[in-house]
């Protein structure tokens, strides 16, 4: 019985997060309950307890006295009944009596272990806890576990259970089980009293990390990452500052030939990624955000939170960016909303690329035009409505709406 007893406690032993000292101290609270419950007191016990192998050692302490003076049988003991335990007691010395596991019954003792469980459990939540509630911001590499159809369970090198939720994860990500995947640690939340680590890979703090891991500049703190805005797996701006003027910010992120930012991309599924000088000069740090777009100038509303940006005919397209994501971000960056305008000599006959309307029309309507030949606005208006049916796979009240969005274009 006390062979098994102890084979039962030891896999307590192998819970993680939990130091040595705690989780001796949490075996003997319970142990000294148990002796409380059978002998009123455990004042004069020791209970001894070894982490490592999960070996468990009680003794009780009483004083030897005379035949019929025993008035507490917990604290005191006969002379006779001491020298059955060793022969050399004396009367007044104390008697060291190991208590045998077994003798406080088989349902003291898996109440015990149950309330062991209980608190362990309990311990090691809080110190799982503990471990994550302020690393939010640091990036964390694991293996994934478990893949459902919104998250992902991935542990980390304790054997922690992390989640990767579908929502945080890059568009091109796909992992399988036995994957390592590296992200950033977003939020610590508790679920029905238990912690729930969850990480992310779209956060702008990922992108942040992955920098500061490629680039030593920016750990040692000559260069400063001001801001960085992102449309995960598409698209990320990332405002750049140097506080030594023979360190180019830029240069040193990207690195010689692309080396130190190319492994960033990679990790982001080919994010494009535009580091930009930053500068407290607002029309300039604007005009820097647009690129690679020139911009012929540039007005800015303070008070409507505006800025409108004029750029010769064949930049807008490339200021706008496919699928409207670079001015977006620009936006984003320089915390105004940005309206592009081209410009047009008297009497030029202009056109405009359909990606300009990515604002307004859905992808999937361009790209419909585009299969079939139509880049420009002008090729859209000349082509009548039926033969537009009839060549993709749009209705016709579609056609008729997206004609007056191309057609306002041009009553400017």
């Amino acid at each position: 019985m006390s062979l098994q007893l102890v084979e039962s406690f030891s896999e307590f032993k192998e819970f993680k997060n939990i130091d040595r000292a705690t989780m001796m101290r949490v075996l003997e609270d319970v142990f000294r309950t148990m002796i409380r419950r059978k002998y009123g007191s455990d004042e004069n016990f020791d209970v001894i307890v070894n982490t490592d192998n999960g070996d468990l050692e009680i003794y009780r302490n009483r004083e030897i006295v005379d035949m019929g003076e025993v008035e507490d049988p917990n604290k005191e003991i006969t002379i006779e009944a001491a020298r059955k335990l060793e022969e050399d007691y004396e009367i007044g010395e104390e008697a060291i009596e190991e208590i045998d596991l077994a003798s406080f019954g088989r349902r003291t003792i898996l109440t015990a272990r149950q309330t062991l469980l209980s608190k362990v459990l309990e311990l090691e939540k809080d110190e799982f806890y503990k471990l994550y509630k302020d690393r939010s911001g640091e990036i964390v590499t694991g293996e994934v576990y478990q893949i459902w159809k919104t998250e992902m369970m991935i542990l980390d090198d304790e054997g922690n259970e992390l989640i990767l939720p579908k929502r945080e994860m890059i568009p091109r990500d796909f992992f399988k089980k036995g994957d390592t995947v590296r992200a950033v640690v977003l939020r610590v939340e508790m679920y029905n009293s238990n912690p729930k680590v969850i990480l992310s890979r779209t956060a702008p703090e990922f992108l942040e990390r992955l920098f500061e891991m490629e680039v030593p500049e920016i750990l040692d703190g000559l260069i400063t990452i001001k801001k960085i805005v992102r449309e995960p797996g598409e698209r990320a701006k990332v405002a750049v500052e140097s506080y030594d003027d023979r360190v180019d910010p830029v240069g040193a992120c990207v690195g010689m030939k692309g080396s130190r930012i190319h492994g960033i991309v990679r990790e982001l599924k080919n994010e494009n990624i535009d580091v930009i000088n930053y500068t407290s000069n607002m029309p300039l740090l604007i005009q820097r955000s647009l690129s690679p777009a020139k911009v012929s100038s540039i007005n800015i509303h303070e008070t409507e939170g505006k800025v409108d940006v004029f750029l010769p005919a064949d930049q807008v397209s490339l200021a706008i960016g496919k699928g409207g994501h670079n001015i977006k971000l620009a936006g984003k960056l320089v915390g105004y909303n940005i309206d592009v305008y081209r410009e047009t000599n008297e009497g030029e006959n202009v056109d405009v690329d359909l990606d300009e309307f990515a604002d307004e029309i859905d992808t999937w309507i361009l790209d419909e035009l585009k299969n079939i030949g139509l880049d420009t606005a002008k090729n859209v208006l000349d082509m009548n409505n039926e033969e537009l049916v009839s060549r993709t796979e749009l209705e016709r009240e579609t056609i008729e709406e997206i004609k007056k969005i191309l057609q306002a274009e041009f009553d400017k």
